[in-house]
């Protein structure tokens, strides 16, 4: 039987022309609330699909079979079934798990389920590593989005014991959520009206607010197309500005050189830098790798705190007291050079103030800080390997494009005879 579940294996922008370069500007009077794992996230999350009217739009790296999973299917089947339109972007590594029965109910109901590059195991090994849809983005009724780097796991919830993951995401209400919107749909594939016409559907009234906020949104995101730097430069101009100081709370931090130097040069200008990295990794290559550059960083006066309560997974970084950043990409070749992600850049005191509290506690409490004085121990040789790692890594994806598993392809699947 034919199942509304559709395979894109492409990061290349739809064809429509008009969305080829999605570029957003800054975007005022927007509210806007920190969501600290999965506690916080899933009830907002789930709360505002149960209230949806017209549409549901969610992109994820990662969806699990679990009780989060299962309740988020559920809300999404009972949305369809009442006439909203619901589409569901899945990253074929990270969901590459999911059941056909799972998929299956989903599609039923009228939901439309895409997988971004799926690739079948050989060998007992998935072999789809790289390009990844790492995105979490969701948008309801074009009035309000989540943005961060929070899944639809259970390994986000406290519950799930030593290994439930730390990690943040922003809930947005305001005119910010129409560029969200528009970024959702065109990347989807769906038809993009224009984004006046999104404009003005904003402007309507929201079933979760009356009022705004004062807070500047800019959605960033980074392809392989024509924004591959988008995130990187972004960092990169915030950190030189910076005067007082930066925080940056980041689960796998392997960046490029131009980003270590400012990080560096921000220290050695008198700014208070403080790096948040795993302590108990979930992914022990992604711990070593950052510990390569802690002498090169600590020598001019950066703060490394390793968190070591539970894996760290958040993606947040703060400058001075106004601007922030809350999404999906890591500071590692991955995110900066290879997968499809999207930031939130925030310029709101509040917002920068409410995630500052929260990293400065986390550091306080559940950290261990790296001596400043350690002995160096060849930095020279370590940030080299670094550097030439990293840009090996950052020209991976022109040479995978050639590859036929990332050629554009966009078509339904058949459902296993034997799924009942």
């Amino acid at each position: 039987m034919n199942i509304a579940v559709e395979h894109i294996a492409t990061d290349q922008p739809p064809d429509d022309s008009k969305a080829r370069d999605l570029d957003y500007g800054w975007q005022s009077g927007n509210r806007l609330q920190l969501l600290e794992n999965g506690e916080a996230y899933f009830p907002a999350v789930f709360d505002a699909m149960r209230k949806a009217q017209r549409e549901i739009l969610l992109e994820t790296f990662i969806l699990f079979e679990d009780k989060v999973g299962h309740e988020l299917q559920g809300i999404l089947i009972e949305a369809a079934q009442r006439g909203v339109k619901v589409v569901v972007s899945l990253d074929g590594f990270g969901c590459g798990e999911l059941s056909p029965a799972f998929l299956r109910e989903l599609a039923e109901a009228g939901v439309m389920v895409q997988m971004f590059d799926p690739a079948s195991k050989t060998l007992g090994i998935r072999t789809n590593w790289f390009r990844r849809l790492h995105r979490k983005i969701v948008v309801v009724d074009a009035s309000v989005a989540f943005i961060g780097g929070i899944n639809f796991s259970a390994d986000h919830l406290g519950d799930f014991g030593p290994e439930a993951k730390q990690d943040y995401a922003v809930q947005i209400i305001g005119p910010a959520v129409a560029d969200l919107h528009h970024f959702a749909l065109a990347q989807s594939g769906r038809q993009v009206r224009t984004r006046r016409g999104w404009r003005r559907r904003q402007q309507r009234p929201s079933p979760w607010t009356d009022e705004h906020g004062d807070g500047l949104v800019r959605l960033i995101y980074r392809d392989n197309v024509q924004h591959r730097d988008d995130i990187e430069e972004a960092y990169i101009h915030a950190l030189s500005q910076a005067r007082q100081r930066v925080v940056i709370a980041n689960a796998y931090f392997f960046p490029g050189y131009r980003l270590l130097r400012e990080i560096r040069n921000a220290a050695r200008r008198g700014v208070k830098v403080q790096l948040i990295m795993q302590g108990q990794p979930d992914v022990l290559l992604a711990k070593l790798a950052a510990r390569m550059l802690y002498d090169y960083l600590l020598k001019d006066g950066v703060v490394i705190h390793e968190y070591c309560q539970r894996p760290l997974h958040g993606k947040v970084a703060l400058v001075d007291d106004e601007w922030s950043t809350v999404g999906s990409s890591n500071l590692d070749p991955l995110s900066l050079a290879l997968n499809l992600e999207a930031n939130a850049l925030i310029r709101d005191r509040a917002f920068n103030q409410q995630l500052y509290q929260s990293l400065e506690a986390l550091a306080r409490d559940h950290c261990q800080t790296m001596p400043a004085k350690r002995k160096p121990r060849l930095w020279l040789w370590r940030l080299t390997v670094g550097f030439l790692v990293f840009h090996v890594m950052r020209h991976f994806p022109a040479l995978a494009s050639w590859l036929p598993a990332h050629k554009p392809r966009l078509k339904p699947i058949e459902s296993p005879a034997h799924d009942v």
